[in-house]
């Protein structure tokens, strides 16, 4: 009875830790660059917001449950980005009720033409539908090559630190992880999200290293202060889930 009620504890972790990850992966496909925020100096996509949470979480499945386990929630993620992209994409294909008479909340109108992230160009007035759609259509490619590079990265560097190290040095393990493969996430979702737009010249280069920069430095200072929860969360999930004997719960 004792082993099944461990058994159960490591699961329900393991659920919230997905749920979390699964979560936070959704909000920035969905909302993703449809409004930046000003957080000091820097200008941050409020879809990046609950992103570096992802990391915290591959992080803390690593350190627990293994990297066989921490591999395997990336590919569930990679699933939740598809069906974010096929849900969008359906919305978009299907047609609006109405026959094409949009109720007043769904228009939208502009006193000038709006240039998309995609590089298409919205005359002035459309569907707040398409908006949305053509903003996140551009983020869910750009954040899924992103984020199968920056996840897997994570989890490897992790696990090659904690191998080097003996098992020593969490907070070492957890930095350099994230801090390298948050560095590729934001080349990367930046570089594909507003490609296009710097190639048509509606972007300056300074503008596309701003916007790089202000992601990374935004990933880099949460991935600095959440060592301390780390430290804290994996000290008391170590108690409660009874691996004071084992290095990571056996999959």
């Amino acid at each position: 009875m004792q082993t099944r009620n461990i058994q159960e504890r490591r699961e329900r972790v393991f659920l919230v830790l997905a749920a979390i990850f699964l979560s936070a992966m959704a909000v920035l496909n969905v909302v993703g660059i449809t409004r930046f925020v000003q957080l000091g100096p820097l200008a941050v996509a409020v879809g990046v917001l609950p992103y570096p949470l992802t990391f915290l979480c591959t992080d803390l499945v690593s350190e627990l449950y293994g990297q066989s386990r921490a591999n395997y929630l990336v590919w569930v993620g990679l699933i939740v980005n598809v069906f974010v992209l096929l849900v969008m994409y359906l919305g978009q294909a299907l047609p609006s009720v109405g026959d094409g008479e949009l109720p007043p909340w769904q228009q939208l109108n502009f006193s000038q033409p709006v240039n998309l992230p995609n590089g298409e160009r919205l005359e002035k007035q459309g569907e707040l539908f398409y908006l949305v759609y053509a903003c996140t259509r551009g983020a869910v490619f750009a954040s899924m090559g992103a984020y199968l590079t920056a996840q897997f990265i994570d989890v490897s560097v992790f696990h090659m630190c904690k191998r080097w190290t003996k098992g020593q040095y969490l907070w070492l393990r957890n930095n350099v992880s994230t801090l390298t493969s948050q560095a590729v996430d934001s080349v990367v979702v930046i570089g594909v999200t507003f490609g296009a737009v710097y190639y048509q010249g509606q972007m300056t280069l300074e503008q596309l290293f701003i916007l790089m920069g202000s992601n990374y430095l935004f990933k880099m200072v949460t991935a600095l202060l959440d060592t301390i929860p780390f430290y804290i969360l994996v000290y008391k999930l170590r108690g409660y889930l009874q691996l004071e004997g084992e290095s990571e719960v056996e999959s």
